[in-house]
């Protein structure tokens, strides 16, 4: 009997854990072990600065805690560093799903997003009531409640986007040998350079959500579940077999 794949969920930028709790509860109903970790400056360890090797150790702790090999799943930022993490412990990843992670971090794309995050936060009050403002007109309200639960960072835009910039997740989709899943949302501005990433992949697919915003999972949560679940099927039925006792 083959045992149900493990999973392990990681955050988009000023977003935590808590984003992850319908597809938590799906994999729950389904027999998965699944957990949505916080990266350094975000949810529970918002009082820790973002760094790379910080946000690697998270997700290091997130899959020993699940036994040591998992199906990855990332968002946005949480999508860039589980590209980065599947490309150093290759051994740990069985699959990897990047969402909304398909724009290169540099350059001016890059630039414009840290401007930006300037901007915002010389603000009164850093951008607080512009970003839940945003996240409550763009989501729908399960999945603003969702976003919002874990706490709005309001100061680890910049840190996260400078440690991002030194990321090179094409070079790393290419260093993974195993399954990867970039599932974008069709009106996710993220798809910039979607064909670069599936190129780089040894063994990618692409996944276009219809009617999907850049934060895919949450903006149509049961599509998402729908693709994750299908993607579950795959890695298990290559996964070897074990008896149970």
């Amino acid at each position: 009997m083959t045992p149900a794949t493990a999973v392990l969920f990681v955050h988009g930028i000023r977003t935590s854990a808590t984003m992850w709790r319908r597809q938590l509860s799906a994999l729950g109903e389904a027999g998965h072990p699944a957990l949505a970790i916080d990266l350094p400056g975000h949810g529970s360890r918002m009082d820790e600065s973002f760094t790379v090797e910080g946000a690697l150790a998270a997700i290091d702790e997130g899959v020993e805690t699940l036994g040591g090999r998992v199906l990855l799943v990332g968002l946005s930022l949480g999508g860039y560093y589980a590209i980065e993490y599947a490309a150093r412990h290759p051994q740990k990843v069985v699959g990897l799903v990047a969402a909304g992670s398909c724009a290169l971090p540099a350059g001016w794309p890059l630039d414009a997003y840290r401007g930006l995050a300037r901007l915002v936060r010389r603000l009164p009050d850093q951008g607080l009531w512009l970003h839940t403002a945003l996240v409550r007109v763009l989501l729908p309200a399960d999945g603003a409640a969702d976003t919002l639960a874990g706490g709005v960072p309001l100061t680890v835009m910049d840190a996260g986007l400078r440690a991002t910039g030194t990321l090179r997740p094409l070079v790393s989709l290419s260093r993974y040998p195993g399954p990867v899943w970039l599932v974008n949302g069709s009106f996710d501005q993220f798809r910039l350079h979607e064909r670069r990433f599936l190129a780089a992949c040894r063994n990618g697919r692409l996944v276009i959500v219809p009617r999907a915003s850049h934060l895919v999972s949450l903006a149509q949560p049961e599509r998402f579940a729908e693709v994750l679940g299908g993607i579950l099927v795959e890695v298990g039925a290559t996964r070897p077999g074990r008896l149970s006792t």
